[in-house]
C-alpha cells in the first residue's frame, strides 16, 4: 500500500468543486493584468487583482524590464550572496530605503520569502514573537521558521495585545509583527495604539506593507502605513513586495544598516535562493519611479475606492471594517461563495472566492479589489452585476 498516495487522495475539496462545476481556481487568462482581462476568449472586468497602481502593463515598465533582460540576461544562476548582486540590485536597495524612510534595504526574491527570512532569523530562543491572528500566511510561516517564543493577539485588539506583551520577560527581545493592510479584510492596524505599548514594553516592531505600498501615505505619497500615521521612525523593520503596486515580483525589508547587514548574512531564504532576475528589478524601479512622480495614480486609487465602499454600502451589503480597495463581501458560507464567483464570471466579473480553511466557514468572502485605472463606469457595472447575483442567492442584507 501507497500511503502517502492514499493520504493525498484523501485530499477532495478540490475534486469536488470540480465535479459540482464550481471550482473557481487557476482561471488562465490570456491577456495583460489590466482592468478587463480575456479568459478562454471572454472578456471580464477584473476585481481580483493586487496591481492597485495598474502598472503591470505601464510602456516606461516593460520598457525597463526589456531592457535590463537584453544587458544582463533573464536570470542570475545565483544567490546575491555569491555570483547574483548586480548593479541594479543595489541601486533599487538604496532607492527602496530612502523611499520608505530607513537607513539600507535587502531585495528577497519574493515578499513570501522576505518574511520566512526575516522572522524565522531575527530573533533568538528566549526571546518574544507577537503576531496578530490575521497576520498574512507569509509571517505565519516565518513563525514557523523561527524557535522564538510566539505569542498570538486577536486582530486588531490592542487589550490583547498588551496582555500577550505582559507575558514576557522584560531582558528579552520583544518582536510585535503585523500586516499594515490586512490582505483579506481590507483593514489597517491600529497602529498609533500598537507603538504606544511598544514603548510601554520595550517592543521592537516590523510592519508588513504588501498592500500598504503604493496605497497609503500622507499626500497620496504610497509610502504605506507607516507614513501615513507618521511612524516611520517607531518602526525597526519596513516590509514591502513588488508584487502588487510595483507591478513586478520580488519583495523587501528595511531598516538600520546594522540590522540589514545582520539579515545579509544569516537570512537562509536570501541567501539560499536565486537573485530576482534583471528583468523583474528593473521593472520594480521602473514602477516605484512613476509612484514617485505621479501621485495623482495614488489618488485615483483612493477616489475609486470611496466610490466602490459608498456603493456597496447603499447596496446593503456586509463590508466589515475595511476602508482601504480591498473590499470583502462576506457571503459566510462556503458552498454560496464558490457559486456566486462562478455566477459572476458568467456576467462578466472576475472576483476572488476566499473560505475555509483560510478562513472560517462562517466568514467566507469575496474580496474584491480596486486599481487606480478602473474607470467609474466599470465600477458601476460590478457592482450593480453583484446586487443582482447576491438578491440572487439571498445573501444576507442586500437591499438592491
Amino acid at each position: 500500500m501507497n500511503l502517502l498516495k492514499e493520504k493525498m487522495f484523501k485530499y477532495d475539496a478540490a475534486r469536488n468543486a470540480r465535479a459540482a462545476g464550481i471550482y473557481p481556481y487557476f482561471r488562465e487568462i490570456q491577456s495583460d493584468q489590466d482592468t478587463e482581462v480575456t479568459i478562454n476568449g471572454k472578456k471580464v472586468l477584473m476585481f481580483g487583482s493586487n496591481a492597485y497602481l495598474g502598472l503591470t502593463n505601464h510602456p516606461k515598465v516593460i520598457e525597463a524590464s526589456i531592457n535590463a533582460t537584453k544587458k544582463y540576461g533573464t536570470g542570475m544562476a545565483g544567490s546575491r550572496f555569491l555570483n547574483g548582486t548586480l548593479d541594479i540590485h543595489t541601486e533599487l536597495e538604496n532607492k527602496l530605503a530612502n523611499f520608505v524612510g530607513k537607513e539600507d534595504a535587502l531585495v528577497y526574491s519574493t515578499g513570501f520569502n522576505v518574511n520566512q527570512g526575516v522572522i524565522g532569523c531575527i530573533t533568538g530562543r528566549e526571546d518574544y514573537i507577537i503576531w496578530d491572528e490575521l497576520d498574512h500566511a507569509s509571517i505565519i510561516e516565518g513563525n514557523r521558521a523561527s524557535l522564538s517564543n510566539k505569542l498570538k493577539f486577536r486582530h486588531n485588539d490592542m487589550e490583547s495585545l498588551e496582555k500577550q506583551l505582559q507575558k514576557c520577560e522584560a531582558d528579552k527581545v520583544k518582536l510585535i509583527v503585523v500586516d499594515g493592510v490586512f490582505s483579506m479584510e481590507g483593514d489597517v492596524i491600529n497602529l498609533p495604539e500598537l507603538v504606544k505599548l511598544a514603548k510601554k514594553y520595550n517592543a521592537n516592531v516590523m510592519i508588513d506593507e504588501a498592500h500598504g505600498l503604493g496605497v497609503m501615505g500622507r499626500n497620496n505619497n504610497g509610502k504605506g502605513v507607516h507614513d501615513h500615521y507618521g511612524l516611520t521612525d517607531d518602526m525597526d523593520l519596513i516590509m514591502g513586495t513588488f508584487s502588487k503596486s510595483l507591478a513586478s515580483i520580488g519583495g523587501f525589508i528595511a531598516a538600520d544598516e546594522a540590522t540589514i547587514d545582520y539579515l545579509r548574512h544569516n537570512s537562509r531564504p536570501y541567501i539560499f535562493s536565486a537573485s530576482i532576475t534583471p528583468g523583474a528589478t528593473a521593472a520594480a524601479s521602473a514602477a516605484l519611479d512613476i509612484l514617485i512622480a505621479e501621485p495623482e495614480r495614488v489618488k485615483n486609487l483612493w477616489d475609486n475606492t470611496h466610490y466602490a465602499l459608498e456603493g456597496f454600502r447603499q447596496m446593503g451589503c456586509e463590508i466589515g471594517h475595511t476602508s482601504t480597495p480591498i473590499i470583502p463581501l462576506f457571503i459566510r458560507n462556503n458552498e454560496k461563495t464558490f457559486m456566486i464567483t462562478k455566477a459572476l464570471f458568467e456576467e462578466g466579473i472576475f472576483v476572488n472566492p476566499v473560505v475555509s480553511p483560510a478562513v472560517a466557514p462562517k466568514d467566507t468572502l469575496i474580496r474584491f479589489s480596486l486599481m487606480a485605472t478602473h474607470t467609474k463606469e466599470q465600477v458601476d457595472m460590478a457592482i450593480e452585476k453583484i446586487g443582482v447575483i447576491f438578491k440572487k442567492f439571498e445573501v444576507m442584507n442586500v437591499l438592491a
